[in-house]
């Protein structure tokens, strides 16, 4: 059994048709037993057939009408072996190992149903599922079979990708940037780069509507690209098969039909060793997958770059040929699969999860849905896998009005989200119309790369994570500038509209105490006027401020509750253990979640924000 990638020519196409006459007589007669190698399908399990079959591929099977459906089996691999592997190599090949040889071992009575009646159809592996091109005839008697768990929707979705503007193009026109883009700075990702750390070492994916290669700021980063010749095998993959607005289907190279995949790259990786500092880890290298046709999207699509970046193969080749060593450390989504359009809860699911029980972690975007709460409804922003990202304005603690929030309801969970936030608005990056062409766009598109190349440098400056999903969530989600709100919920951080907080990358990489390594010729100069001063650690000198403080159990948490007075600036320096945790108004009081449980210890002091007119420093211990 051959795992293929796009849907199988139907020879028999004439001879199906008469094979769809007799099985619809068949059905009329509740007779599927004959068409069922598996001995299913009698009445009373012919009832049970609707509530297998999503209502989308119902509906879009009616009056004779074909439609495409994932036919999920039942019978999928079990991951849970991966946790305790200390590699992201371990873990990628037992993941890929696991999914594959279940699939070879689960798929062939089904696949040698659908080639004997000439049905075209996709296997899949990361999720076990066969992608059907059929009738409701065929949905039903697929439905019957003690091996189908469901039959679920293909549906073609358009995402509402942000609609950029152009920017000044080119360092070497008026206006353009001589210093690092906003958002980069606020996160105090040049404090990590003086430090050493730009992203070495880290390889990001690109799963969107595909990258512009030769782009100025993304070509010296491309991993296919050696400053000679390029090598797109392993490298690149197009998952969109027919059609293809601009770049045309299976493209052979990376091809953007939309700025969307360009920018968002640019925005975790992109430098063009120049003025054009747009990323966040312009020491990572990218690869990418075409998941999107200009905004237009499938759960297909979608699933088949997943199963690349488990294990990329050759350009035109297919699964067998996948090497789990060649897989990227982490992957940006700025993409969705909205449910209102047919997009099943949880197609979806088991390829998120695959991939970060195989160490890549799987960054994205909540989603554009506004102010409303529990409007983070479209797969696979609500998944406990996914690292969600909400948007903030960018420059800005306050989150974007379009910034879908939580909690989840779609999925009964009840799950808070998103996860982190970024800055998302006014985001200036690579454009696909020139290679030095730049757009200026807002979104939570904008704010997950951001989140994406953090994690780029948190891995390069700190390997004992590298790869350590869980660990290296909580890392940055301990070290953000906790913003508390009401909207949706608890106020207290996380809460269900910015979740943990702003990511603050310098205080995530300082807490682990990482010790620097070589800095690569590709690290950027940060200006003087680009870097953040209140990330220094300032040297308290005597001073009015008075600071008190005593820990309390927020929902197990450790959180401490500072107060002070005797400041007269408009804004407060916070510092956790010597380093800057967040810029506050000088309202006398902070609280700070510090994300730990159980016996810890911190040292607090406050400053007058970008100053050294400090206050007394204070211990606050936590009991287990």
């Amino acid at each position: 059994m051959t795992s293929n990638r796009a849907f199988t020519s139907p020879r028999l196409r004439r001879l199906f048709c008469s094979l769809f006459i007799v099985a619809a007589a068949v059905a009329a007669l509740g007779a599927f037993g004959s068409s069922d190698p598996s001995g299913q399908g009698s009445s009373p399990e012919r009832t049970t057939t609707a509530t297998k079959i999503a209502p989308w591929v119902m509906e879009h099977t009616a009056n004779g009408q074909q439609a495409e459906f994932f036919v999920v089996l039942a019978d999928q691999g079990d991951l849970g072996g991966a946790a305790a592997l200390p590699t992201k190599n371990e873990k990628g090949r037992y993941v890929r190992d696991v999914l594959w040889n279940k699939s070879q071992t689960t798929q062939g009575p089904l696949l040698q149903w659908l080639s004997e009646r000439g049905l075209e159809h996709q296997s899949f592996y990361i999720v076990n599922a066969i992608l059907v091109k059929g009738s409701r005839e065929i949905a039903e008697m697929l439905a019957t079979r003690s091996d189908v768990a469901r039959v679920e929707g293909n549906p073609h979705i358009q995402n509402s990708l942000p609609q950029p503007v152009p920017a000044t193009e080119g360092a070497s026109q008026p206006g353009a940037p001589a210093t690092i883009e906003p958002g980069i700075v606020y996160t105090h990702a040049p404090n990590v780069w003086a430090l050493g750390f730009n992203g070495q070492n880290i390889v990001v994916g690109s799963a969107d509507t595909g990258v512009r290669w030769t782009h100025n700021a993304l070509k010296p980063h491309y991993r296919g690209w050696n400053g000679v010749t390029a090598d797109h095998n392993y490298n690149w993959h197009d998952s969109v098969h027919s059609g293809g607005i601009v770049c045309g289907p299976d493209s052979p190279q990376p091809c953007d039909d939309d700025n969307h995949g360009s920018a968002t790259t640019g925005i975790a990786i992109g430098d063009d060793g120049g003025a054009n500092q747009i990323g966040m880890a312009p020491g990572a290298k990218w690869i990418a997958c075409r998941n999107m046709d200009k905004g237009a999207g499938t759960p297909a699509r979608y699933i088949e770059c997943m199963e690349f970046f488990l294990a990329p193969y050759p350009v035109g080749g297919n699964p067998s040929q996948g090497d789990t060593t060649l897989a990227p450390d982490i992957t940006i989504n700025s993409w969705a699969c909205p449910t209102p359009e047919g997009c099943s809860v949880n197609t979806l699911q088991g390829a998120v999860e695959a991939q970060a029980a195989a160490g890549i972690m799987m960054v994205v975007a909540a989603g554009n849905a506004g102010s409303s709460c529990s409007n983070l409804t479209d797969p696979p922003s609500f998944y406990a896998a996914s690292y969600t990202v909400g948007a903030l304005n960018t420059g800005t603690d306050s989150v974007a009005f379009f910034s879908s929030r939580g909690p989840v309801t779609v999925d009964g969970s009840g799950r808070m989200k998103p996860d982190i936030s970024a800055p998302g608005t006014n985001t200036r990056s690579a454009s696909n119309s020139s290679d030095n062409a730049y757009t200026i766009a807002s979104g939570t598109s904008m704010a997950t790369p951001h989140i994406a190349g953090a994690m780029a440098l948190l891995w390069s400056a700190i390997p004992s994570l590298q790869n350590q999903i869980d660990p290296s969530r909580a890392a940055l989600n301990n070290a953000a500038v906790h913003i508390a709100s009401t909207k949706c919920g608890s106020a207290g951080s996380p809460n269900n509209v910015l979740g943990w907080g702003r990511v603050d990358i310098l205080s995530a990489v300082t807490s682990g105490i990482p010790t620097p390594t070589a800095t690569p010729t590709a690290t950027p100069t940060a200006t003087a006027t680009a870097t953040p001063t209140a990330t220094a650690t300032p040297t308290p000198t005597p001073g009015p401020i008075t600071l008190s403080a005593r820990g309390k159990k927020v929902g197990a948490i450790n959180t401490s509750r500072l107060k002070w007075s005797g400041a007269t600036s408009a804004n407060i320096d916070v510092n956790r253990d010597g380093v800057v945790i967040a810029t506050t108004p000088n309202d006398g009081s902070y609280d700070d979640s510090t994300g730990t449980t159980g016996q810890a210890s911190f040292m607090y002091m406050v400053c007058e924000a970008g100053t050294q007119n400090c206050s007394n420093i204070v211990t606050v211990n936590f009991g287990p």
